[in-house]
């Protein structure tokens, strides 16, 4: 009985990753061009940790620890020891260039069994760039980078709900000052979060924990890169909604099993006109261009959110003839929600394997990829590890692929009771 429920489990998260596989093809006859949808400062859309990235990305509803910050910081709450710091460092494009890395440093302390306080600082170095004007002139080496520091509150606001709030300020110097077309941008924004986790007496012979969680994170403002409000773009406001099974097999045993659904919350660019005869974009008297199918995407923050759940064209151009597909605005929303699964076994608290998956359909960048980790945890110390594995055929598809990441932990002291 109890092997049929785990396989149960296991078929209902494959069965949920299964809804995001499709491929870039609508139909039988066309292959239309991704409508992706950028933001600025993607790095704090990364998952800093090798634990979240050995298991698809998930997150916002796994057992937490101290890097929950960046999948929903009201986890934090639940930790089962008093101060936690943890240190993350995941090389970025390593097989192109070797001084490109993310860095991400987290404390966390709980103050007693029913608040608790974080914050995390995430460095984002582009390496050495070598930087030269239009006439080609050398204008010298720069390391740009991108940062950003970020505090939360987490408290439980029932028996088995807890909830937060997290402030973060975004800095990010692309240009070094080298130019003077190029400032650093800087972006304020907050993130809401909610957390249910309690035990469930679904298995008679096994004790299990089922936790589900909610998370928007990075909303703010819009980042300028000329010091002018005539070009802001957004930052990676997005929801995450996801649910975990963690069962106790027996007394050294554990596995989980959990399940993540991302969305941007940010507009998806509409459909330009385009010339008949020569392809390029048309123009409205304003200058602006025409919109053939979808909405205007230079909307404020809070009206981009709102209107992210409801302004996909629903069109795109064929690859090779340039005609117009018209495959549904409800198909291509649907298409805006990744996914990803993940299953993680502890045995005795010590050591633990992790592997996922994660999918993003071919409409909007077709990433998808295998992740696997280990970990080991002794005493007050841990060690995590994570691999990614793309399984599309587009090469570079991801900067982390065939990389390992790395996670150091410290954990002191138990809980401190109210």
């Amino acid at each position: 009985m109890k092997v049929k429920k785990l396989f149960l489990a296991a078929l209902l998260m494959v069965a949920a990753v299964s809804y995001g596989q499709n491929n870039n093809y609508i139909g039988q006859d066309y292959s239309v061009s991704p409508n992706v949808i950028t933001t600025a400062v993607p790095f704090v859309s990364i998952s800093p940790d090798a634990r979240g990235g050995a298991m698809g990305d998930c997150g916002v509803a796994s057992h937490p620890d101290v890097y929950s910050m960046h999948y929903n910081p009201a986890k934090y709450v639940y930790l089962e020891d008093k101060f936690s710091a943890g240190l993350g460092y995941s090389p970025w494009l390593r097989n192109l260039v070797s001084d490109m890395n993310l860095a991400y440093l987290a404390l966390a302390y709980k103050i007693n069994d029913r608040s608790a306080v974080a914050g995390t600082l995430r460095y984002f170095s582009c390496g050495d760039i070598n930087f030269r004007d239009q006439n080609n002139y050398d204008l010298g080496t720069f390391s740009p980078n991108e940062w950003a520091v970020d505090a939360t509150y987490s408290r439980m606001l029932g028996d088995y709900l807890s909830g937060a709030v997290a402030g973060r300020f975004i800095y990010s110097n692309l240009t070094q000052n080298a130019t003077d077309y190029g400032r650093p941008g800087i972006s304020v924004a907050a993130d809401v979060s909610v957390y249910y986790k309690r035990p469930v007496e679904w298995f008679s012979n096994m004790d299990a924990d089922f936790a589900w969680g909610a998370a928007i994170t990075n909303i703010g403002s819009k980042i300028s890169y000329n010091g002018q409000s005539d070009r802001r773009d957004f930052i990676p406001t997005n929801l995450r909604l996801g649910a975990s099974l963690k069962l106790e097999l027996d007394e050294y045993n554990s596995l989980a099993f959990m399940v993540d659904f991302n969305k941007l919350m940010v507009p998806t660019p509409p459909v330009i006109a385009r010339d008949s005869i020569s392809g390029q974009p048309i123009l409205n008297d304003d200058g602006t261009y025409k919109i053939l199918y979808g909405m205007d995407n230079n909307v404020s923050t809070v009206a981009g959110m709102i209107q992210s759940f409801y302004d996909a064209p629903g069109h795109g151009y064929d690859y090779y003839t340039g005609e117009l597909v018209d495959y549904g605005r409800l198909y291509e929303e649907l298409c805006e929600i990744n996914i990803g699964a993940g299953i993680e076994y502890w045995y005795n608290n010590i050591f633990a394997v992790r592997a996922g998956y994660f999918n993003e359909t071919a409409l909007k960048g077709n990433r998808k990829y295998v992740t696997l980790g280990a970990a080991l945890h002794y005493n007050v110390f841990g060690l995590d590890v994570s691999y990614l594995i793309p399984v599309n055929t587009v090469a570079g598809s991801n900067p982390l692929e065939n990389t390992l990441r790395f996670n150091l932990t410290y954990n002191m002291g138990g809980s401190k009771k109210d």
